[in-house]
């Protein structure tokens, strides 16, 4: 089991302990309203050892530049973006089959000119997402390629994009779903609020408040990102 800890200067390393080491207790205690088999409970180590073999410098891999932070990141882009892809389509197939409003004077609701055109806003939304994704994997492929202060840094801006395109896009898909379906569509045989609670869960993962800060610091003053794991 990787456990994390400072050594006494303040650095990064892991610990990789046994499951079965005296002193390691699991404790099975999350249960989040999304996300719900991610395993991610709790942890207690009293008295946990463990050998040097099996500890490694964990700051190393950001004392040079590497691509390390942002596929750590875009794996969560790719999460976000998925629940919205997964969302618009659930909202596709229910507002066909929703009822008109009645100042529309339409037959079915596919007719209804603001469900047409609420459509058609968060697919170009969710196409946008997508979009930026794809070009956020080139910069870590030529991250990867070709690893210096530059081509990181680039990396980390893109993916910062995109993870902040994806989690807006997750939530905005995910809850637009109920309004574009109709009331039929809270009830629990179609479990269509797992997108919403996946993508509020989710979208926790890191606050993307500083992701904000970290692209306009880029942008405005040409600072580069930090390198860690979140970016």
């Amino acid at each position: 089991m990787p456990t994390v800890g400072n050594n006494e200067h303040g650095q990064a390393l892991i610990a990789f302990v046994e499951r079965d080491a005296p002193g390691l207790s699991v404790i099975d205690s999350w249960d989040g309203f999304g996300q719900r088999t991610t395993a991610s409970g709790g942890v207690t180590l009293d008295g946990v050892t463990v050998p040097l073999s099996a500890v490694i410098p964990a700051h190393l891999a950001f004392d040079r530049p590497t691509a390390n932070g942002p596929i750590s990141q875009i794996i969560q882009a790719a999460v976000d973006t998925g629940i919205a892809v997964g969302a618009l389509e659930q909202a596709k197939l229910h507002a066909r089959q929703a009822r008109p409003w009645i100042d529309s004077q339409q037959e079915h609701g596919w007719q209804d000119p603001f469900t047409i055109a609420a459509i058609g806003d968060l697919a170009w939304r969710v196409h946008g997402t997508e979009a930026i994704l794809a070009k956020a994997g080139l910069a870590v492929d030529r991250a990867l390629a070709e690893p210096n202060e530059d081509s990181v840094a680039q990396a980390s801006l893109v993916v910062a994009q995109a993870k902040v395109l994806s989690a807006e896009t997750a939530l905005l898909a995910s809850s637009k779903l109920f309004e574009l379906a109709g009331t039929r569509s809270v009830t629990g045989k179609y479990n269509l609020d797992r997108f919403w609670r996946n993508a509020r869960t989710h979208t926790l993962h890191d606050p993307a408040r500083w992701k904000y800060h970290l692209i306009g610091n880029f942008v405005l003053n040409g600072v580069k990102p930090a390198r860690h794991a979140w970016n």
